[in-house]
């Protein structure tokens, strides 16, 4: 995943699935894309706060007031950082781990990694929310910036491949 409504709508979607079972929130997806105007970010940074009620009140999506604001920030952080010359995409990618050893076992997957607790800081310093180390490990995994696919599965080297493509 390398554009910015991808990455955006990426870490809002992490953002909200905290503390919930992923099922809900692919369940929810399309709406949240109805919601959150497709993450379109300028459409969502001017969300202000009849959106917010309006939002609090769609079943549709999980009513969750802090996620609701936390992903209008969000929005308005992708904005701050594209107007600031380096854009989400850029952000994100350049936290990319340049070493990543393949997990053996599922007791060697971890939650976060220095890269992503680096991530997390640039994203709060541009008015991110909701995007700690463990929200942001997870985002780079779902967006292919981390191959966490164990040594054995038989698809890691494929997906190593394309990682390793797009690094270049």
């Amino acid at each position: 995943m390398r554009d910015e409504r991808g990455l955006l709508e990426r870490l809002c979607l992490e953002g909200f699935q905290s503390g919930l079972s992923w099922l809900t929130i692919l369940r929810k997806r399309e709406n949240f894309r109805k919601a959150f105007a497709d993450f379109g970010p300028e459409q969502v940074a001017r969300f202000g706060a009849r959106d917010v009620e309006r939002l609090l009140g769609d079943a549709g999506i999980v009513r969750h007031r802090g996620k609701i604001e936390a992903a209008i920030a969000n929005a308005r952080g992708t904005l701050a950082l594209r107007d600031e010359g380096t854009p989400l995409e850029q952000v994100v990618w350049s936290h990319q781990p340049v070493r990543h050893r393949a997990p053996r076992s599922a007791r060697d997957w971890q939650s976060t990694s220095a890269e992503s607790v680096a991530l997390s800081k640039t994203l709060k310093g541009a008015g991110f929310r909701f995007v700690g180390p463990t929200t942001v490990y997870a985002a780079m995994q779902a967006c292919g910036i981390v191959n966490d696919h164990l040594a054995s599965c038989h698809v890691r080297n494929a997906v190593q491949k394309e990682l390793d493509a797009v690094a270049r």
